[in-house]
């Protein structure tokens, strides 16, 4: 994620939890109070986004992929079509991939 995604990301948080409208703008404002340059392009992306999505529901469901793949992995194996999983050097090997 580069700067400018992670700064509009945290500016529509903000503006979210206090209850104000996510506009370009608004985000523009926020960004320049703490002195966080970003290329033009990214305010009016996440303000497009924000008025086309609930934020609500986006921030509860942030698992929901995770959880979707485990129940898929779940699935192959009791049908006999588990599929080896690469992990990183780090992780453990669990019955249903890395843990």
């Amino acid at each position: 994620m580069s700067v400018g995604e992670c700064a509009c990301t945290y500016a529509c948080l903000i503006l979210h939890d206090d209850g104000i409208t996510i506009t370009a703008e608004k985000i523009v404002e926020l960004l320049r109070a703490e002195n966080v340059s970003v290329e033009s392009y990214w305010p009016g992306l996440f303000a497009k986004l924000c008025e086309k999505k609930n934020l609500d529901e986006l921030i509860m469901n942030i698992g929901a992929a995770a959880t979707d793949e485990k129940s898929v992995r779940l699935k192959r194996f009791r049908n006999g079509m588990f599929a080896p999983v690469v992990c990183c050097e780090n992780s453990k090997v669990g019955q249903f991939g890395c843990c």
